[in-house]
């Protein structure tokens, strides 16, 4: 073993993984699945099945919690220990797995962690420069403090919710004019493509998982001057079952994009601070047989880094806990299909995006499937994060 690394991409499974599967060997993320109802435990993804660790006497419990809370080293010797057990050469468990192994398609799935504090961020300057560019001054687009700090607001963790969870259409006030407001269904629902990441120990980050943040555009307008989001994101967000460590993600590590004016001191990070994270966004309307892909960008181009994020929410003394998550913020790229919302692929209602099937969309409409994937591709293998998925239902 002391030879041996998880991350090798020679390495293969005794549990079949095709090549295009998130979760290889290389993978192994972790999360909270019940076998039966009212049994949830720890377990490991390996192709399209489940790992029981609690069944083989790694790890108890009904979260990632106390895992979380034990830091690196001990998050790195689990994961060399699952590697290793799973591995084609090594026949201690391949042949004799017992009730160990289960099918993915035959457990629940589970929120990975009790969910304490929720922060979500702002951090793509593609995003923020479009929205800013439809809102205020297209000339000036980014407010002065933006490249700066990396921009944030506390969120609701009630309301995270695991992928699959339906979206009920929330109702809230709505204005045409500025002056008057109405209570009532959202009429311009959309998503936030992003990503999120649990903190473990101190100020260690555990691992990733894709998070779709829903808005109500209509009720955002309306609500957030001078205080920001409330209503309009806090009713529910999504992600997805299964936490990616940074271990595995650390083959596809990036630089970043350059930053001007350079981060004051507690905020400067080494290169490679990004990662080569492709993601997508899918949307099927509920009359069709498949799903169009509206968007394809890539983690790479957020402006201010995971590792960036966190130092600026502890940065003035606030304590955080194994199991706290932060959001990324929509991830945007450069181009207008690389967009990570409604809001800019539609640019704000004016230019409607056209689905495989014909039918146009600006926002989402009672029916629409949204579903965000997200993978690091590798050398005959890729690192996925699998998907978070959402059906909106009326209000």
């Amino acid at each position: 073993m002391a030879s041996y690394h998880p991350n090798d991409p020679t390495l293969t499974s005794w549990v079949p993984t095709p090549p295009d599967h998130p979760f290889p060997l290389q993978n192994l993320p972790f999360g909270i699945f019940a076998p039966r109802p009212g049994d949830p435990r720890p377990g490991v993804a390996i192709g399209d099945h489940v790992l029981d660790l609690a069944e083989l006497g790694l790890l108890e419990g009904d979260s990632l919690n106390d895992l979380m809370a034990q830091g690196p080293a001990a998050w790195r010797d689990l994961r060399a220990k699952i590697s290793w057990l799973l591995n084609a050469g090594n026949p201690e468990l391949r042949d004799h797995p017992g009730s160990a192994l289960h099918r993915s398609a035959e457990v629940e799935l589970l929120l990975p962690a009790r969910i304490g504090d929720y922060v979500d961020f702002y951090s793509s300057l593609e995003h923020a420069t479009n929205v800013g560019s439809m809102f205020r001054d297209p000339a000036n687009p980014l407010l002065p403090n933006w490249r700066w700090l990396p921009i944030g607001y506390h969120g609701k963790s009630g309301t995270i919710a695991l992928s699959g969870t339906p979206v009920r259409r929330p109702k809230g006030q709505l204005t045409a004019d500025n002056q008057t407001a109405v209570y009532a269904p959202c009429r311009r629902l959309d998503i936030e493509l992003e990503t999120g990441f649990f903190l473990g120990s101190h100020t260690d980050i555990f691992g990733l998982v894709l998070l779709n943040d829903w808005s109500a555009r209509d009720i955002q307008r309306w609500e957030y001057q001078p205080l920001g989001p409330f209503l309009a994101k806090s009713f529910l967000t999504s992600i997805s079952p299964w936490v990616v460590t940074l271990d595995a993600l650390e083959p596809f590590r990036v630089d970043g994009p350059a930053q001007q004016p350079e981060p004051l001191p507690h905020l400067q990070t080494p290169e490679p601070r990004n990662y080569d994270l492709h993601l997508e966004v899918w949307l099927q309307p509920a009359s069709a047989p498949r799903a169009t892909c509206l968007a394809r960008t890539n983690f790479r181009h957020m402006y201010w880094s995971m590792s960036q994020q966190l130092q600026h929410l502890t940065s003035n003394g606030a304590p955080v806990r194994p199991g706290d998550l932060c959001g990324s913020g929509t991830i945007s790229g450069p181009t207008p299909d690389s967009y990570g919302s409604l809001l800019e692929l539609a640019w704000n209602g004016t230019r409607p995006l056209t689905l495989d099937t014909g039918e146009t969309r600006t926002f989402l409409e009672d029916g629409d499937t949204v579903t965000l994937r997200g993978w690091c591709q590798g050398a005959g293998y890729r690192i996925g994060l699998g998907d978070v998925t959402g059906q909106v239902v009326p209000a």
